[in-house]
C-alpha cells in the first residue's frame, strides 16, 4: 500500500492536520471492505445529498445506523440463518456488513427510508448563520465642509 507523505502540507498550513488522516483512513477502508454492499452518493443539489445502499434481504430490523465524530456508519446483521434450506444457486448475498462514511463539517443524517432493497440516507448541509458569508453596508458620510464646517477654527 502507498501511503501519501502529507508533511509538505503541515509545514505551511494550520488546522488541517485532520486532513491527512481522512485520507488515510478512506485508502485503508478502501481496500478493508471489498465493496459489498454496492452504494451510490448523489448530489441532490447544493446543499442535499443521499446515500443509497443495495440491501436485498436484509429487514429494518437488522440495520443500525449510527453517527458519531462525524462518521456516518450503517451496519447490517442478519438474523436468520440459511440452514435447512437447500438452495441450487445462492447469488444473493446477505452477509453482515459495516460502511463507513465520513462526514464534512456541517453535513447531517437527517433521514433513512428502506425501500425496495434499497436504504437511502438523506444528508443535509447546514451551515450555521455566523459561519456564512455577510454582507456589510457601506455608510456614506458627508464631506466635512458641506456640515458647515471649514476645516479652519473662527477665532
Amino acid at each position: 500500500m502507498n501511503k501519501i507523505d502529507f508533511t509538505p502540507l503541515y509545514r505551511s498550513t494550520v488546522g488541517y492536520d485532520r486532513l491527512g488522516s481522512l485520507f488515510d483512513t478512506a485508502l485503508r477502508s478502501d481496500q478493508a471492505s471489498p465493496g459489498y454492499p454496492p452504494y451510490n452518493i448523489e448530489v441532490v443539489d447544493e446543499d442535499h445529498y443521499l446515500i443509497s445502499l443495495a440491501i436485498a434481504g436484509f429487514n429494518q430490523d437488522e440495520l443500525d445506523i449510527q453517527v458519531e465524530n462525524s462518521v456516518l456508519t450503517v451496519k447490517g446483521q442478519k438474523t436468520e440463518s440459511n440452514e435447512g434450506k437447500r438452495f441450487l444457486h445462492q447469488g444473493i448475498a446477505t452477509r453482515s456488513f459495516e460502511r463507513k462514511f465520513n462526514l464534512a463539517d456541517y453535513v447531517k443524517v437527517t433521514d433513512a427510508d428502506l425501500v425496495n432493497g434499497l436504504l437511502m440516507v438523506k444528508l443535509v448541509r447546514e451551515i450555521p448563520e455566523a459561519m456564512k458569508p455577510k454582507s456589510i453596508q457601506i455608510n456614506q458620510s458627508k464631506p466635512a465642509i458641506e456640515n458647515g464646517e471649514s476645516g479652519r477654527k473662527a477665532a
